[in-house]
């Protein structure tokens, strides 16, 4: 009788547990990899040193245990992802809305809809991507990333090999922006000021972690401002993911009717982040929940590297990446226009 009563508990351990092991193993590594002032000067996070070593894992050792950890590795890539991102809300307040002004608020969404449109415009138009592509390199281009682009998967349900596709532009061209944008600073200082530059970056760099190498690299003030536009770019993350729910109901042509499907992760996000603007928790706890938060994170990264192979990353071809320099260049001159823009109109 007490070997069939924990029979099916040690079912679920031995479905669930070698893949989360592992999963947590490969965060482990990124976290502290990540910590190296090396590594994080050059504003590699951890959740891309997760997904790089997860891609080399699942390409060499992973193949040959997947039967016994698939399990494990899928629960990090779906569940804890979307508790990693309601937990994101811990790192938000409202009063950094204050700080950069309803001008910052301005460049921001004008910088995320016209980065977004374009993608889904040229993805299509000049390259012929499907429609998941363009809306996965298209949220990691306007709005925080590889996690924008976590975020969307659930609610788009797009493969594996896609999602790596659209975070490996951000990759490439947010590693670019670290040296590119401090280089450009000289030349544009004769338009922006240092606090108006830092919203200029903070508004069109694709990663947080390189937002804050970026606007180190130009000085305090820049690096501040950048990292607040920032962080109210990663505020319209939940807005965007019902956007994106909405569109898939309007366009859908296998149902008829009923109601939008709600990302109710994304809304949780948002309940956390006003949550948190009223500083309810002692800092060391909220310290500790976004510690929590990067770990579970970087789990769900691990996962979708080690589900990713490089086959289907040759298949995807050269287009999303010629995709993800368009919107670069956008970023870069069409974001510049916009910052100089709006404040000059409300200046």
């Amino acid at each position: 009788m007490t070997a069939l009563t924990l029979h099916p508990q040690h079912n679920v351990l031995r479905h669930y547990a070698p893949g989360l092991i592992l999963s947590l193993l490969v965060a482990g590594i990124a976290l502290w990899a990540g910590n190296n002032p090396a590594i994080s000067a050059a504003g590699f996070s951890a959740l891309t040193l997760a997904i790089l070593l997860g891609m080399v894992l699942g390409n060499t050792l992973y193949p040959r245990i997947d039967e016994h950890c698939s399990g494990g590795v899928i629960f990090a890539k779906q569940h804890l992802l979307r508790l990693g991102i309601i937990l994101y809300g811990f790192r938000l307040t409202f009063s950094q809305i204050a700080e950069v002004g309803v001008s910052g608020l301005v460049i921001d969404a004008l910088t995320l809809i016209s980065t977004f449109a374009l993608a889904c415009f040229v993805g299509k138009k000049l390259f012929g991507l499907d429609r998941e592509t363009c809306w996965l390199i298209g949220a990691g281009s306007s709005i925080c990333g590889a996690a924008a682009v976590l975020a969307s998967e659930p609610v788009i349900k797009a493969r594996a090999d896609k999602v790596t596709v659209a975070v490996a532009t951000v990759v490439i061209f947010g590693t670019l922006a670290i040296f590119l944008y401090p280089a450009l600073w000289p030349l544009l200082s004769r338009w922006f000021s240092p606090e108006a530059y830092g919203i200029y970056m903070g508004s069109t760099m694709h990663e947080v972690a390189q937002v804050v190498a970026a606007g180190h690299a130009v000085g305090p003030e820049t690096e501040s401002a950048a990292v607040i536009a920032k962080m109210l770019r990663v505020m319209m993350l939940a807005p965007f993911l019902i956007f994106l729910s909405a569109r898939i109901k309007a366009t859908s042509t296998t149902t008829q009717g009923g109601k939008i499907t709600i990302p109710w992760f994304a809304v949780l996000f948002i309940l956390v982040a006003i949550f948190n603007s009223f500083s309810l928790l002692p800092a060391g706890l909220v310290h500790l929940l976004v510690t929590l938060d990067t770990l579970l994170l970087a789990m769900a990264m691990a996962a979708l590297g080690l589900t990713t192979h490089v086959s289907a990353l040759k298949k995807a071809g050269v287009k999303p990446l010629l995709m993800a320099l368009m919107l670069f260049v956008w970023l870069i001159v069409g974001g510049g226009a916009i910052n100089l823009l709006v404040q000059a109109v409300m200046a």
